[in-house]
């Protein structure tokens, strides 16, 4: 047992096997998962990427559902939309007894105009009004026992297979929102080129992301430990991911599998050797979801709350009275980014 002396009294250390007999303290990690299977949690995610990427069919491979709005809406109609307008999808995924409120916003319409100036702006607006709605919900008197998160936790940004370099698009769209979300870039539908076109062109890409101080996740300062460090360091070296996404089974092997036929064979979403797609879905779900959260609480969120406290250079008590309702309610957004939502169980 180590004992440290402060101003403020002791502090004291006492180890498993100092104590007298069993106390119990580690049934507290029963009791927080009893909780959260109780409560469940939410996960929003958004895509960002130009038509024809294959945006919906990636989300569908990752949560092995229909979850996108393209596969549940049943008059879904694919046209090119002459602004960028903001549209999610929510469903509730269980899986052994654990909930998720999964919500995918879409952005149909970035980055297929002509002049596409400015494109990012009705995103970066629709991130910073989440950021505002939660903000309001947590200055109410009265507030709601659990507070609906509608914040960004990731934008999984999709790059075209070019094999050259970022597109003064993707380096303006990633400068802008690297500093308000966690951005995971991916090179999408990578089975269009070859094994070593692929690490050329990722190779270019994280010297372009260097070379202009592009922030993607997971960043370097947000490392808590050495043990953080070397998986987050594995994870950046392969960043952007190069991925195939698919809902078709096939039989490879006596096995289904989820792949993509061609007439050369067939490419398993699921292999490694093939594309990199299992790296992206441990990174996004197994290994990093609760620390996407985190980051968007503790980092992203947090930035926008001092900012706009210090912007109405108020006190918390006079911001709470004077520019913020008393009580509960329901707040429309700021206008600039058009959203349309729906719901269901699966």
């Amino acid at each position: 047992m180590a004992l440290h002396l402060s101003a403020r009294g002791v502090t004291g250390t006492i180890k498993g096997h100092d104590l007298f007999g069993y106390v119990g303290i580690e049934a507290v990690l029963d009791q927080m998962r009893r909780k959260t299977m109780k409560a469940g949690f939410e996960f929003n995610i958004m895509v960002v990427g130009q038509s024809g990427l294959g945006k919906s069919t990636l989300v569908n491979t990752l949560f092995k559902s229909k979850v996108s709005r393209k596969s549940c809406s049943p008059n879904y109609e694919e046209k090119i939309s002459k602004t960028v307008k903001l549209q999610s999808v929510s469903h509730v995924i269980e899986e052994k007894g654990v909930k998720m409120k999964l919500t995918v916003i879409d952005t149909p319409g970035f980055g297929d105009q002509i002049n596409n100036e400015n494109c990012w702006e009705p995103i970066v607006s629709y991130v910073n009004e989440q950021y505002e709605r939660y903000l309001k919900e947590e200055l109410y008197v009265n507030r709601k026992p659990r507070i609906p998160d509608t914040r960004v936790h990731c934008c999984v940004y999709f790059l075209p297979a070019t094999g050259h370099w970022l597109r003064p698009i993707d380096v303006e769209f990633m400068k802008r929102l690297g500093k308000i979300v966690s951005i995971v870039p991916i090179i999408a539908k990578a089975d269009t080129l070859t094994m070593e076109e692929r690490q050329e062109f990722k190779q270019r890409i994280r010297q372009d992301l260097k070379a202009n101080g592009i922030r993607v996740y997971p960043q370097t300062e947000y490392d808590e430990d050495p043990e953080d460090r070397i998986l987050n360091d594995k994870i950046r070296e392969n960043i952007p991911f190069a991925v195939v996404g698919t809902d078709k089974e096939h039989q490879v092997n006596g096995n289904k599998v989820l792949g993509r036929k061609t007439k050369w064979g067939i490419i398993e979403v699921e292999n490694v050797a093939h594309c990199e797609f299992t790296n992206l879905r441990d990174l996004l779900i197994r290994s990093h979801l609760q620390d996407l959260k985190d980051v968007t609480h503790n980092i992203h969120y947090e930035t926008f709350r001092v900012r706009r406290l210090n912007e109405s250079n108020l006190t918390v008590h006079g911001l709470a009275l004077s520019c913020f309702p008393m009580e509960n309610g329901t707040h429309g957004t700021n206008g600039t980014s058009d959203r349309s939502e729906s719901e269901s169980h699966l």
